[in-house]
């Protein structure tokens, strides 16, 4: 059963699993541009769903095991609180302990102190280095930010090349007519419950070896794989609105089932508007690329859509062209799921995290290709580029490659066409761009897929497994409807990676040119202009359509092509 939010009621609803079976459904004859369907069928759902049962115990371990750094860097922070004779409690607090617990290797420790602040212990410890001879370590702090729900001062400083970030236990106080709390130093008990998630609030004390519970439910959550928060969950979002997306992550990351309260909380109106206005756009976009390049990135999606999150997280300009369709976001996300079921089932796929995190963007904002909005200069500019750069804040070269791939997946398009013998080339070169040399028509395939993987580069098996989504006419409908036999969508990507590993293309985009902007210049005798430029695409339209030419061969053809040029214009 699939559970999604009745957005008029604000309540879950129950409805069963869905296909694609829209093959013959008369919207579907939409040409190549058309960026998705309108009004689409109801009957259209993605497979990821919202997880609403209880899973089997979880595999938790009674006590924690120290690998060997771990116990030599509590040795020496405990060798600190004795050499100054300090009545201090250290504990390591959260991910640490959780996954400890779980038996899985981490290395992000977070220290809580319990009577002074972070930075004033990490001087602490330097001083002791000092007297035992050893280097002393330089301290970085990280202020607090009130206005985006930031509201503790971590130090950071290394210890035998880990880093290890100190902070004070903390309670909060709130006035009545602000949000922003008044920090104090907090107990144990007071700490734990301003945390996330109970199974978050784990501590484990560095002074007695012990796991701490101060929720009384941290452990038992963790056994259950539920996602709780300590506190009502209404509270601990407005506390800090991005608590949402963590609990989100951490329920797609270990698939845990998200608590029916926390997710009424999390679609309220309230906390949504408070994920919008308090949250950093920067933070919002650290924490879906965490999901994204995860383990369970489609059911992270599809909790961030369940709770009517997705126009908030993925936020759009309000003048895009042409306006979002109803359930827009629900192609994203069908998209996504069937782009990672293809990653896992192709065997002779071999992606990389980057490559790997980039097709999954790609595949889900696939629907968003052909969409523009008008900037502050009027220019229009991809509304997938806003995503990246404005909603989430992410890396500039992370919106250039995802539109890259989706402008090439639609140029595989007429080539899988050719390779496939549904269409000739003549077909693939009035959609790919016209070839400038006058070749048999039998070099001419090798010579346009050559310019697409220059063009591309090593995202080229990217693209074509993202071309395969919208094969055969750039109808993402239609694509949807065949997605589920993904035996066709392998056999589409092999045979045409086959074809390109046959043309002895893979790396063709490393190949340097024969002949140079300035021997062409020479050899031609024309000026730097747009002439030039012409002239160094017909060389590696040469070089394609000759695999085996020497610089001397082509410098001799291009002798020849362009006395032929000269003489046509003299005709003229």
């Amino acid at each position: 059963m699939m559970r999604v939010l009745a957005p008029s009621a604000n309540r879950f609803i129950s409805y069963p699993k869905y296909s694609f079976s829209l093959l013959h459904h008369p919207l579907l004859l939409l040409p190549l541009k058309t960026p998705f369907l309108l009004n689409p069928p109801k009957t259209l759902r993605c497979r990821a769903t919202m997880a609403s049962e209880p899973h089997l115990p979880i595999q938790v371990k009674d006590q924690i095991h120290l690998t060997e750094k771990e116990s030599l860097i509590f040795q020496r922070l405990k060798g600190v609180l004795h050499h100054f004779n300090l009545d201090t409690q250290l504990r390591v607090a959260g991910g640490w302990v959780r996954d400890k617990l779980l038996g899985k290797d981490c290395y992000d420790i977070d220290v809580a102190i319990d009577n002074m602040l972070g930075r004033e212990f990490c001087e602490k410890i330097n001083e002791y280095l000092l007297k035992t001879g050893e280097d002393v370590q330089g301290i970085g702090v990280i202020q607090c930010n009130p206005d985006q729900s930031k509201h503790l001062e971590t130090a950071r400083m290394r210890l035998l090349d880990l880093w290890i970030d100190f902070v004070n236990l903390r309670a909060e106080d709130y006035c009545e007519n602000s949000r922003i709390p008044t920090m104090r130093f907090g107990t144990p008990e007071e700490d734990a419950y301003r945390r996330d998630l109970t199974i978050n609030s784990l501590f484990y004390n560095i002074n007695s070896d012990s796991v701490e519970d101060f929720t009384g439910r941290g452990i038992t959550d963790l056994k259950s794989g539920k996602i709780v928060t300590p506190l009502p969950p209404k509270e601990t979002f407005l506390d800090d609105p991005l608590r949402v997306l963590r609990a989100i992550r951490f329920g797609a990351r270990f698939c845990f089932v998200l608590d029916e309260g926390l997710k009424e909380a999390a679609a309220s109106d309230e906390v949504r508007d408070a994920i919008k206005e308090k949250i950093s756009r920067e933070r919002i976009g650290h924490e879906v690329d965490l999901m994204i390049g995860g383990n369970e990135p489609v059911k992270a999606v599809t909790y961030i859509r369940d709770l009517q999150l997705f126009w908030i997280v993925f936020n759009v300009p309000s003048n895009v062209e042409p306006s979002l369709p109803e359930e827009c976001d629900r192609f994203c996300l069908a998209f996504m799921d069937t782009a990672l079921r293809l990653i896992q089932s192709l065997e002779s796929l071999n992606l990389n995290d980057e490559q790997r995190r980039l097709c999954l963007y790609s595949a889900l904002f696939l629907p968003l290709r052909s969409m523009v909005y008008r900037d502050n200069k009027k220019k229009k500019v991809p509304v997938v580029d806003f995503i990246f750069r404005n909603s989430l804040k992410l890396k500039s070269k992370d919106a250039e490659t995802v539109i890259s791939v989706h402008r090439a997946a639609e140029k595989f398009i007429p080539l899988i066409s050719c390779i496939t013998s549904e269409k000739d080339v003549q077909h693939a070169e009035a959609h790919c761009g016209k070839i400038l040399i006058d070749v048999p028509e039998t070099l001419k395939l090798r010579i346009l897929a050559g310019l697409l993987l220059r063009e591309i580069k090593d995202f080229w098996p990217v693209a074509l497994l993202v071309s395969t989504l919208l094969y055969p006419n750039g109808d993402l409908c239609e694509s949807l409807a065949e997605d589920l036999k993904l035996e066709k969508n392998r056999a589409l990507f092999k045979q045409v990676k086959d074809v390109i590993l046959k043309l002895d293309l893979e790396n063709i985009w490393e190949a340097k040119p024969l002949v140079n902007g300035k021997d062409i210049m020479s050899i031609l005798n024309l000026k730097a202009g747009p002439n030039v430029k012409e002239w160094q695409q017909k060389v590696i339209e040469w070089q394609l359509a000759h695999p085996t030419g020497t610089a001397d061969e082509c410098q001799e053809w291009l002798r020849e092509a362009g006395a032929k040029r000269a003489r046509m214009d003299d005709n003229v």
